[in-house]
């Protein structure tokens, strides 16, 4: 089982980075793709997550507006467009794999995580 993120960089605040997790088929299945971040010395939160089917997103609202999260089924692969990004954004950003179809905003949903990506905004 395998989820390996990427994209993540140095931006200015304002810019875009556009995040990419690539996953096993043993991971991605049928099943709903989200995307977290973990700030030094802060708990990992929820940002973004997409059903199975694609039909259903939800977003934290901190980036609500400024983010789209998408899938490639035939690529076993979830994206994370992220724009007018603020310093606020700067976290490590881990891709997961969910128990089920459903999309979920709860860490306890989901049974594996990709190693992390690196995004920094500067001001």
């Amino acid at each position: 089982v395998q989820l390996q993120a990427s994209g993540g960089g140095l931006v200015q605040a304002g810019g875009s980075l556009r995040l990419s997790c690539a996953a096993s088929r043993r991971a991605f299945g049928a099943n709903a793709m989200g995307w977290f971040r973990q700030a030094p010395g802060k708990e990992r939160e929820f940002v973004a997550t997409i059903s199975w089917s694609g039909h259903n997103t939800y977003y934290a609202d901190s980036v609500k507006g400024r983010s789209t999260i998408s899938r490639d089924n035939a690529q076993n692969t979830v994206y994370l467009q992220m724009d007018s990004l603020k310093p606020e954004d700067t976290a490590v950003y881990y891709c997961a794999a969910g128990r089920g179809s459903v999309a979920s905003s709860a860490r306890s949903d989901y049974n594996y995580w990709g190693q992390g990506t690196q995004v920094t905004v500067s001001s």
